[in-house]
């Protein structure tokens, strides 16, 4: 590699003749076949990488699985021993893998040449890039751990809010339910002590699982038509001598009972015992009732389960085809418990929208992150939108809220780590970082915002292929320097 080669490349474009002259000398030109490793995660960081024409992919271990974090055809990235300026003060192993999408050519430094290179041509820019590169590692660690942290103490406690419901209506019913059946043993005695013949009392049977079926079966009454029933049910029990009227007549008309169907019970087991033989009817229905609040409490119970554990996505592989509306729906379910009663939640989803490969533990972070900032920016009440579109090549999550907006002069920077705009103790400033990394950098997608005062929406764009089934970005003309961020951060 010749030194006004070297001056090509963005990064070398800035050195005096001198140093070009150096690194080309301690230099060499590469060639790595298409699909080929260029270094592994975990190897020792021997030599540093930086592209002369070709396509790389960056990936890292996680879980057994390679996990994709880049792809760029754009010449000049750089990759691989980019740390070793610090020394033995960091394990000196390359954090990704680098592997070549096409036939590609590197120039390479060996990494003590280097580091060499780096502290004796800037040792101004050395001391600021260790105080940064440590000072934001500690930062970054302790941020990420607090907002995890954060995160996860405001789940559980939604979660367990939402889980107490429907289990404390199961102790209520099954306290309720007990003493029925101990009811239904007593007014079992005194039907079954012999007052009854065989054939009376074979025909309460049938009655008593005809009461069940109904009562299974029963329409939920409106309130005023519940009520006439109710009155009428009551007046007949009064008539034919039955005490406690009032009492029965709610739990009968719940089960779907009226006072013909009563007429055929006293009819099957004489005048004389139809007060026993209505209660021991109210308790079957009763009893009925009951166990099916405990089957809809346990239901809810195994619902709210099975959305945390869709949330969580700990027992299914890290990429995989996902409906994006089974995601969204266990997001919702996770934050229920922090929608105020003055929100009105809006689910638009276009159902004919096709499965796409995603990472989806991943996504339900980004879901988690826009709608806890869509909550919190509208003060307890307004409007909060979720919306699923198409345009043919991506599908669209929109995310919406009637809060104060974004104000023109904090735009930009709303997706900047650590930058935040909520009170100091109350925000990390990485969500929105983090958010931004998964859907750009982890799907090869986009996310975007247009906010003004009562209509803030947040656009995440996310192809209907997988990053696998993509060829190397292609970049416009002004992309050159985003790229270089990138390259920077995913570096090593």
């Amino acid at each position: 590699m010749t030194p006004d080669g070297l001056r090509t490349l963005f990064l070398f474009e800035a050195l005096d003749r001198d140093k070009l002259e150096w690194l080309a000398e301690r230099g060499r030109v590469e060639h790595r076949p298409a699909g080929s490793a260029v270094f592994a995660e975990g190897e020792p960081a021997t030599c540093f990488f930086v592209m002369l024409r070709g396509a790389v992919a960056l990936s890292r271990r996680l879980h057994g699985d390679d996990i994709e974090i880049s792809r760029t055809d754009h010449r000049g990235v750089y990759a691989g021993a980019v740390q070793s300026y610090l020394g033995d003060r960091v394990e000196q192993v390359y954090q990704h893998s680098l592997r070549a999408l096409v036939d590609t050519d590197f120039f390479v430094l060996p990494a003590d040449e280097f580091a060499t290179a780096v502290r004796t041509w800037f040792p101004m820019a050395l001391h600021l890039l260790e105080g940064l590169f440590f000072g934001a590692r500690a930062s970054s660690v302790l941020l990420g751990e607090r907002e995890r942290l954060i995160a996860l103490g405001s789940l559980s406690a939604g979660l367990t809010h939402e889980l107490n419901n429907p289990a404390a209506a199961a102790v209520r019913a099954t306290a309720a339910l007990r003493e029925r059946v101990a009811g239904m043993r007593h007014k079992l005695a005194m039907i079954a002590d012999g007052r009854l013949d065989g054939s009376r009392l074979r025909a309460l049977v049938e009655l008593q699982d005809a009461a069940v079926e109904r009562a299974a079966e029963a329409p939920q009454l409106a309130a005023l038509a519940a009520t006439d029933a109710e009155d009428g049910l009551a007046d007949w029990l009064d008539e034919h001598g039955v005490q406690g009227a009032w009492d029965l007549s709610p739990t009968l008309v719940s089960g779907g009972i009226d006072a013909r169907w009563l007429a055929a019970v006293g009819e099957a087991v004489g005048a004389e015992n139809l007060e026993a033989a209505v209660r021991w009817i109210a308790y079957s229905v009763d009893t009925e009732l009951l166990m099916g609040e405990i089957d809809d409490a346990v239901g809810r119970v195994s619902d709210l389960v099975g959305a945390a554990r869709q949330y969580a996505q700990l027992d299914r592989a890290p990429q995989q085809t996902v409906d994006v509306h089974e995601l969204l729906d266990a997001t919702l379910v996770m934050l229920q418990a922090k929608v105020p009663p003055g929100v009105r939640l809006v689910k638009e989803y276009d159902r004919g929208l096709p499965r796409i490969p995603a990472f989806a533990a991943e996504l339900n972070q980004v879901w988690t992150n826009l709608l806890d900032n869509a909550l919190g920016a509208m003060d307890g009440s307004g409007t909060l939108t979720v919306r699923t579109r198409g345009d043919g090549r991506h599908l669209l999550v929109e995310v919406g809220d009637t809060g104060h907006g974004i104000p023109p002069e904090v735009r930009p920077r709303i997706f900047e780590p650590f930058f935040t705009t909520k009170p100091v103790g109350e925000g990390t400033g990485l969500g929105l970082d983090i958010s931004y990394r998964i859907v750009v950098n982890r799907h090869r997608g986009d996310i975007r915002v247009e906010s003004r005062p009562g209509d803030t929406r947040f656009v995440v764009c996310l192809p209907l292929t997988g990053p696998e089934e993509e060829g190397p970005e292609e970049e416009g003309p002004d992309e050159g320097a985003a790229d270089r961020v990138a390259s920077a951060k995913g570096g090593q």
